[in-house]
């Protein structure tokens, strides 16, 4: 099968704009980084999907130029944790993460094991991502093997950094959402012979979390994780009190909610565990030497109450953080209001979230957590042109704000608490235009 990515168009692309990202990861409180790279009305070039490089003056001829200026051009965001069937039940009303869960989301869910109904969920929410200026993303489909199929088909067909797998629940879940060890073992290692390395796609073994998979179960995904290092693992961790306390109850020999996952094999480099509201310093720490990141789903821990993240205390610790819309949780798939929210967090712990420190979580910074900073999340010569280009202000109020704004970091600032998916003028995938405004 031909991916998108490998017939990316082989003209010579142009894009003229206000060129925005980061050489490096951003100091806490640092308005004036030396990590952020602007380049105010420059040429980015882009030749068979990928950046060629970046100029002042304007290319020849045999360039196909698109004049963006007074736009604002990025790296495609990554959205590091993401459920693709939960899009039915964004703003639902009225419960906590487990009572969420039985009302809302396991019910959407159970719909997935329908082949017809799993193309259609994944074709609709690949494409919200690309429309929300999302280029890549690590996602969880549902326990069933057609929900994952569907959901790499689709990635590879918009030719997509797309990282997943099929979930594991093989207990406390209701009829038709339950899988079984043995079962569930050969549907990963068929998905993983199919996908895992195909195009622009990898293989996460997707342990719903602790609570929903047997001991058995977590045994069967740290051995997938040791039989092949590079395997992606994403779970949730310490999201919600009662959460956290169901999990001591059905582990009682671990030390913590992480140590779960530890003593599984499944805390690694590779990990992604969404959320990390309820951990201590010695779990801090393990994610630190692990290596392993925390996708931090601000709108989502504000929406169902769950918590607020420390996130300084992770940051003390070096403990890896990416941004993470967690849909349908979270309340929306623009990064720009996700950041928007982690903002408020912070502010509610009295520090404040730059826009250097948040936009670089949600592009290199994710990216170099993943592995994959290579490959995407900046504007480096030789990454897959994953861009996407932006309006700088949607709207009256927003264009006032940006009128008076003073210096470079207030008037980003502005466009990333202001702005969000009608802001976006075009998204390219590995050089190939996606997305455009009308």
């Amino acid at each position: 099968m031909t991916s998108a990515a490998s017939t990316a168009a082989s003209t010579r692309i142009a894009l003229r704009g206000d060129l925005l990202d980061f050489s490096a990861n951003p100091a806490w409180g640092d308005v004036d980084s030396s990590a952020v790279r602007f380049r105010a009305d420059h040429w980015l070039l882009v030749e068979g999907g990928r950046i060629a490089g970046v100029q002042a003056d304007t290319p020849d001829a045999s360039w196909e130029r698109h004049d963006h200026r007074g736009r604002l051009i990025l790296p495609g965001f990554i959205d590091t944790h993401v459920h693709s069937p939960q899009l039915d039940v964004i703003a639902s009303y009225g419960t906590e993460l487990l009572d969420w869960l039985n009302n809302y989301t396991f019910p959407a869910e159970r719909r997935y094991a329908d082949p017809a109904q799993a193309e259609r969920g994944a074709a609709l929410f690949l494409d919200a991502l690309l429309a929300h200026g999302t280029t890549a993303a690590v996602v969880f489909p549902t326990v069933h093997k057609v929900s994952a199929d569907a959901l790499f088909a689709a990635a590879q067909q918009r030719g997509m950094r797309l990282i997943a797998g099929k979930v594991l629940m093989d207990r406390h879940a209701p009829d038709g959402l339950r899988d079984d060890v043995a079962q569930a073992e050969r549907d990963c290692i068929d998905l993983i012979d199919r996908w895992h390395g195909t195009d622009r796609l990898a293989y996460a073994v997707t342990v719903r979390f602790a609570p929903t998979s047997t001991p058995a179960q977590l045994a069967m995904a740290g051995a997938l994780c040791a039989a092949d290092a590079s395997l992606y693992m994403q779970t949730h961790v310490a999201e919600n009190r009662a959460e956290v306390e169901w999990v001591r109850e059905l582990f009682p020999e671990a030390r913590s909610y992480l140590d779960v996952y530890a003593r599984a094999g499944l805390l690694h480099a590779r990990s992604v565990l969404a959320h990390g509201i309820w951990l201590d310093a010695d779990d801090r720490a393990a994610l630190r030497d692990s290596g392993a990141q925390l996708a931090h789903s601000p709108s989502s821990n504000l929406f169902l109450g769950s918590g607020l993240f420390d996130w300084r205390a992770a940051e003390a610790s070096s403990a890896a953080v990416s941004m993470a819309s967690d849909v349908g949780g979270g309340t929306s798939l623009s990064m720009q209001r996700t950041l928007a929210d982690a903002y408020k967090i912070q502010a509610l712990a009295g520090q404040r979230l730059t826009a250097w420190k948040g936009l670089y979580t949600a592009t290199r910074g994710a990216a170099r957590a993943l592995g994959l900073d290579a490959e995407i999340g900046s504007l480096d010569t030789g990454r897959l042109a994953d861009v996407c280009v932006w309006d700088w202000a949607a709207g009256p109020v927003a264009q006032a704000r940006m009128e008076v704004a003073r210096g470079l970091h207030e008037r980003v600032f502005a466009w990333m608490t202001l702005s969000d998916e009608r802001n976006l003028v075009e998204a390219y995938v590995a050089g190939r235009a996606t997305q455009k405004s009308t």
